[in-house]
């Protein structure tokens, strides 16, 4: 599943074609659902507006039009590119945006995991999938302070702790493991016992690790590719996700 660094990458890659003045023409679904129901009924709601802002919050990318906002997760397998031509469409495109450049903004995912809704914008902090989120790993939020507050008395496996989206959001299997490595942390360390020393280098590793892969385009291992359909490099410096029974 992409994590933090893929999702920023697609983010910025979408920001670049959203730029204003452009608007969304028209919203094209070619099924019904994903992982759950498609807004088919909203579609209208963002139709003729422009784009305001696209922003990132955990794995989600929001997409701001008008009042109301595209919620889109890419789940295992989505992805979003641009298409010049209608002709164009592949297998899985499930959601197509035409936009007023007279391009098309296209949504492809094999597996179906993933998510495109549309809210109103003032409800997104007390939308369910956003109301219990804990703080961006890349913020001031997540500090010290914060972290040795919320491990204690907590018996989860420190692996299992950060991999819980209400305690940090974004980092998942790849950059927990890679993380944990650099910063000598068993990820089986119950998190109640980490000690004040190992949760700043344990911080300072995750913010490293994870700017260091939205730099090389984020980790590409299966399905993921940005925007541009370009791949990730960041796998190649993978110390220990992925290197079972190597020394």
């Amino acid at each position: 599943m992409p994590e933090l660094p893929e999702v920023e990458i697609v983010k910025e890659g979408l920001k670049k074609i959203l730029t204003s003045p452009v608007r969304i023409q028209k919203v094209i679904f070619r099924r019904k659902d994903l992982r759950s129901p498609l807004p088919l009924k909203k579609k209208n709601k963002i139709s003729g507006f422009a784009v305001t802002s696209v922003e990132r919050r955990a794995k989600y990318i929001l997409i701001q039009i008008d009042k109301h906002l595209i919620i889109s997760h890419l789940g295992m397998t989505g992805s979003w590119r641009v298409e010049l031509s209608i002709k164009s469409l592949r297998t899985h495109d499930h959601v197509v945006l035409v936009l007023s450049d007279k391009t098309f903004l296209v949504y492809n995912d094999a597996r179906r995991f993933g998510v495109f809704d549309i809210i109103e914008a003032k409800e997104l902090n007390v939308d369910k999938r956003f109301s219990t989120l804990g703080p961006e790993p890349l913020s001031q939020d997540f500090n010290e302070s914060y972290f040795w507050k919320k491990t204690r008395n907590k018996k989860i496996p420190l692996k299992m702790f950060l991999m819980d989206q209400k305690n940090v959001v974004g980092v998942g299997n790849i950059y927990v493991c890679e993380a944990l490595f650099a910063a000598g942390v068993s990820p089986f360390l119950p998190a109640g016992k980490i000690k004040k020393d190992q949760i700043a280098l344990l911080i300072t590793m995750i913010q490293k690790i994870l700017k260091q892969s939205i730099k090389s385009g984020g980790s590409s291992i299966s399905d993921y590719k940005a925007v541009d359909e370009k791949k990730g490099s960041f796998q190649n410096s993978h110390r220990v996700y992925g290197q079972k029974d190597k020394p």
